[in-house]
């Protein structure tokens, strides 16, 4: 596993910390990232949750990303983004959060124009989870939200104020590119 682009290209990742990690494959990865290059999606501020390795979000960081906030539950896989993000120098535009996905999105943050989230393939709340990050102030309107997840998954083309812009499979790795609408918070702000 490697950076394929930007300013850490060619730098390996260390790999999962155990079985129950399943990190995005180069492959895949070089596909969404092409995909978003074709929607002109920049992202600046990053969310990347089930982060595992820590890979997608570092991708982005190092195709020109600001910021990025990396979310697992697993001590073993915060330790191996820490290493991933010391290794590309990226530690200094990065946090890692080791905690559950939904006790992070009620976290009062500044909003998010780039959220991916690679779940495992067996997690059977994804659509919940996605329903809840569609709900949140962290989600701003035109914000880009990924979701990696396998073939057989059926997710509707609408959850919440996300509307999918994009699905593509690989072998058996999909993903999903949605587009957030205007959170109702959104129109007091202007």
């Amino acid at each position: 596993m490697r950076v394929i682009s930007g300013s850490a290209r060619g730098h390996r990742l260390k790999g999962p910390p155990g079985p129950l990690t399943r990190p995005m494959a180069d492959m895949i990865r070089e596909a969404l990232f092409s995909t978003l290059a074709s929607l002109r999606v920049q992202p600046a501020r990053i969310l990347d949750l089930y982060a595992g390795t820590g890979s997608i979000g570092i991708e982005a960081l190092s195709r020109g990303g600001a910021y990025a906030d990396f979310v697992d539950h697993q001590n073993a896989a915060c330790a191996v983004i820490r290493s991933n993000l010391a290794h590309t120098k990226f530690t200094d535009q990065a946090r890692v959060h080791c905690m559950p996905i939904a006790q992070f999105l009620r976290r009062p943050e500044l909003p998010y124009d780039f959220v991916i989230l690679d779940p495992p393939y067996a997690n059977l709340l994804i659509e919940e989870t996605l329903g809840q990050l569609a709900a949140s102030p962290l989600v701003q309107s035109q914000a880009i939200v990924v979701l990696g997840h396998w073939p057989r998954l059926e997710i509707g083309s609408r959850i919440g104020r996300l509307d999918l812009l994009k699905r593509r499979c690989h072998g058996d790795s999909c993903f999903s590119i949605f587009e957030a609408g205007v959170n109702s918070g959104d129109e007091n702000r202007e």
